[in-house]
């Protein structure tokens, strides 16, 4: 129970109205039952059962059974806060607490300073008003918050207006659960955005509704949740100094990260015998130079195998390692929870020169690498913030990480391009063919004309058959293409069969619906075997039907051999004329026969032709309707999703998207197409348009020149060679796709967001600084696994990290681990690390002791960041009234 070797902030169970034994009777009027060594017995029992390890008590008047009763809770391992309920003039009541070690004594002289005057009272009366009173438990160095304020003698209900303004030492009042389930005028108060009583610091609400018997502890309103490196009365007063990262309600009870890094161990090399326990939320690295911060950052990159992505940081990593491992072979123990497992715990370790190694909670050696624990995880080494401000494509990848990733829809848009190209290249075919048969077509009435001038030479009736014989060869050759197309469609239905072996007996083994999947390969076999013997008949008539071809081939063969010697030998009687002689004449003559009987059906599948043709450009236009559609709804989602995160961002960042505006790889294929007189400078029109559409770019280049000069302004000598592109080319153009740009832009105002008008400016009109706070807006966001970075202040103005990033930074980590080695104050003072492990270093190893490691509320780590970290005093200073430094 009284588990204190925690070394980093963690959030401890605290009940902190606990009545001693007879409060029950003497301010409830009914009996618990219980005698008063029996009622502290089973309050520590309970206590232990619920996991609550601070008590604070505060009978309202009582203090003479407090002694016995503390004696029994820290017996049990809880730390016991002594003190006691008064009511104050204003007639409403405080609970005041004080260290660990006050006796009931000091207790008793604590109430006569308080001006106590009527002791006898059931509640005890001041003669103080509760500012003094306020001011009095300050000087000897209690604490107190108002309790159940808004309820009857509570301050909010008695509208002590005068003291919640101006009582600067009201830390925290008590209400009954969750602040959400408050009437609205009570909740607008607590909220401070009541303008009649707005405080100029928020005051902390918790849980401690009054115990009077054991079983209230159970009640969700008799505790609530402080956060401290480890129990005691200063770690606690340091907790409502900054209530908002260390208070919680049972309703607000914190939630682990899904995947964080539990503790690191270094054996061998610069860092050997190094043992660090993070918290799993902000956990902070400091010390001087040259204590090994950097080594450690980089030890854990090289544990987890998550090599940097630039050139430069990745030589720079691996000489870090080579230096401070590679001597000695040292190595690198991490223990973590992965987000992606579903919780559970591993262990990776890593030898220098070696893989690393993952072991489940078991110690059993896993097949899972350390980039399947933690697939989202960021590190960053010094400077590499820096460089990915610089390079768009990073930025992006990294943007990309919070729009939507539908890879449906992504699939869906694939299949349609892989369908246009598909569509493309046949459509592309038909027409080229068509084309070339209109082509043939259009011979046809200068053939008949010179067929009419060999048939003045008497040619006509000698050669009659010439054309016979040519339709002849045309029969022939398309039964023979009909056969051919029966043989391949046969061999393609055997192809098809059904392969029922992948429903086997063994594969249905333990399977839940295995009756109804043997069903399945029942209907399967049954159409396998049906559709076998459709295939046996089919190749028997097949067989028959080539083998009857053949025989009356030939027997046609032969005949067309004997007409063709008939035809040859009146060619060599044919007169000679015009100087060619008879022979000659007739060979031209009958060539010419040929080539029209060829092309006479030519004109009929011409017209088929043309409704294939119409056919594939219907297909097209439906798959490009398509196109548009699946590209709208992904804009569409884009857009929405780009509007909540800018909501998330809250105005310090703004995000728009340029739809289809990177038009690069337009400019790269019209490069590649080697347009005539057209270079690179002669492309600059496609980057002037606000919008640009490729579409009604290829319709306007089917149209021709003069389209292009009209819708697009182009000049004639680029229009020209944007006419002459083939129809591959303009098919390919008007479904390529064009990435949507995004624009980062940052709020540049100083101060609170929405106090002052933003001021946005776009990335690359920013300095370096103000580049990589932007960047860092983006990586604060949630996710899943931790953020490492090594000295993130690199670059950053000191306000930017006071005002904008740390406050992120309080708000992300109670549901994200940051693991940051810095030199900056401002970011485990302001941000309120959980865990601070200051580091050491001799001349040939840097060192991290166990009593170095903890949380802003220990005062050997208080003292190191003031005095170790840049701006340290400073920024103590500017939170005096938090830390009272």
């Amino acid at each position: 129970m009284n588990d204190h070797t925690h070394t980093f902030a963690r959030f401890w169970k605290c009940a902190l109205q606990v009545n001693t034994a007879g409060y029950s009777v003497a301010y409830r009027g009914a009996s618990h039952g219980l005698g008063q060594a029996e009622y502290n017995a089973t309050l520590a029992a309970r206590c232990k059962e619920l996991g609550i390890h601070v008590v604070g008590i505060a009978d309202h008047g009582g203090i003479e059974s407090i002694d016995a009763l503390r004696d029994a809770l820290q017996a049990a391992g809880i730390v016991v806060f002594p003190g006691f309920e008064i009511a104050c003039t204003e007639k409403f009541h405080m609970v005041c607490l004080f260290a660990e070690t006050t006796s009931r004594d000091e207790l008793n002289r604590y109430l006569g300073a308080l001006g106590l005057t009527q002791p006898k009272e059931t509640v005890w009366p001041s003669s103080k008003g509760c500012q003094e009173i306020a001011r009095e438990v300050h000087r000897l160095g209690g604490f107190w918050y108002a309790a159940h304020a808004t309820l009857e003698n509570g301050m909010v209900l008695r509208k002590s207006l005068h003291n919640w303004v101006d009582c600067e030492l009201l830390r925290a009042i008590q209400i009954p659960g969750a602040a959400d389930d408050l009437p609205q005028e009570f909740k607008q108060i607590i909220l401070n955005k009541d303008p009649n009583w707005k405080r100029e610091r928020r005051v902390a609400v918790i849980n401690a509704k009054d115990v009077a018997k054991p079983d209230d502890l159970a009640d969700p309103s008799a505790t609530c949740w402080i956060k401290m490196t480890r129990p005691s009365f200063e770690a606690f007063k340091v907790a409502f100094l900054d209530p908002e990262s260390r208070v919680r309600l049972n309703s607000e009870q914190p939630v682990e990260p899904p995947g964080s890094i539990h503790a690191i161990r270094v054996s061998g090399g610069y860092l050997d015998g190094l043992h660090a326990v993070l918290s799993g939320h902000l956990d902070t690295v400091i010390g001087g130079r040259g204590t090994g911060k950097s080594t450690l950052i980089e030890c854990l990159r090289f544990a987890l195998d998550v090599l940097p992505k630039g050139i430069q940081a990745r030589k720079q990593h691996l000489e870090i390692i080579k230096e401070n491992l590679g001597k000695e072979l040292g190595r690198v123990e991490v223990e973590l929870t992965s987000s992606a497992q579903h919780g559970k715990r591993y262990v990776v370790t890593r030898r220098h020169g070696e893989a690393p190694i993952v072991r489940d909670a078991l110690g059993q050696v896993s097949t899972l690498l350390p980039r399947d624990l933690l697939p989202e995880i960021d590190i960053y080494g010094q400077n590499e913030i820096y460089d990915l401000a610089q390079d768009e494509s990073s930025r992006l990848r990294l943007l990309e990480r919070f729009l939507p990733h539908d890879h449906d829809a992504r699939a869906q848009l694939d299949q349609v391009q892989r369908r246009l190209r598909e569509n493309g290249e046949q459509l592309t075919k038909a027409l080229d063919d068509a084309d070339q048969l209109q082509a043939q077509v259009n011979r046809l009435p200068k053939l008949l004309e010179q067929l009419q001038g060999f048939d003045a030479l008497g040619l006509k009736d000698k050669l009659a058959r010439v054309p016979m014989l040519e339709r002849e060869r045309q029969i022939d050759t398309r039964a023979q293409e009909d056969l051919l197309r029966v043989q391949s469609a046969l061999a393609a239905l055997e192809d098809a069969l059904p392969d029922v072996t992948f429903i086997s007996d063994k594969s249905l083994e333990g399977l839940p619906n295995a009756a109804a999947l043997v069903a399945m390969r029942t209907v399967l076999e049954d159409l396998r075997q049906s559709m076998s013997e459709l295939l046996r008949q089919g190749k028997d008539s097949a067989a028959k039907t080539l083998a009857a071809m053949r025989a009356a081939r030939e027997k046609w063969l032969a005949a067309q051999s004997t007409a063709q010697a008939d035809i040859d030998n009146a060619l060599r009687s044919l007169p000679a004329a015009a100087g060619r002689t008879g022979q000659q004449i007739g060979v031209e003559y009958q060539r010419l026969q040929q080539e029209i009987e060829r092309i006479r059906p030519l004109s009929t599948r011409a017209t088929t032709f043309a409704q294939l043709t119409e056919g594939l450009q219907q297909d097209r236009r439906n798959l490009l309707a398509q196109l548009s559609d699946s590209r709208h709804e992904r804009l569409q989602a884009l857009q929405t999703a780009t509007k909540r995160l800018n909501k998330r961002l809250d105005g310090r960042l703004r995000i728009e998207i340029e739809p289809e505006g990177d038009r690069k790889p337009l400019k790269d294929f019209l490069l590649e197409c080697k347009l005539e007189g057209v270079g690179e400078k002669r492309l600059a029109w496609i980057d002037d348009g606000a919008t640009f559409s490729t579409v009604l770019l290829a319709e306007s280049i089917r149209e021709g020149k003069s389209a292009l000069v009209v819708d697009w302004g182009l000049t004639p000598v680029v229009a020209e060679a944007l006419a002459k592109l083939p129809r591959s080319k303009v098919m390919a153009l008007e479904s390529m796709e064009l990435a949507h740009r995004v624009r980062i832009e940052l709020n540049v105002v100083y101060g609170e967001v929405g106090e002052v008008p933003p001021v946005f400016k776009a990335l690359d009109k920013l300095s370096t600084g103000q580049q990589c706070t932007a960047i860092l807006h983006l990586l604060l966001l949630d996710n899943r696994d931790p953020l490492v970075m090594d000295q993130p202040e690199d670059n950053l103005d000191n306000a930017f990290i006071a005002e904008r990033i740390v406050r992120e930074l309080r708000q992300a980590k109670t549901h994200r681990q940051f693991i940051f080695a810095t030199h900056n104050a401002n970011i485990p003072v302001f941000g309120d690390a959980e865990w601070i492990g200051v580091f050491s270093a001799t001349e040939s190893h840097g060192s991290l002791d166990a009593s170095a490691q903890g949380s802003i509320d220990v005062p050997f780590i208080r003292d190191n960041v003031a005095t170790i970290l840049e701006g340290g005093r400073e920024a103590f200073m500017q939170r005096k009234a938090k830390y009272e430094f």
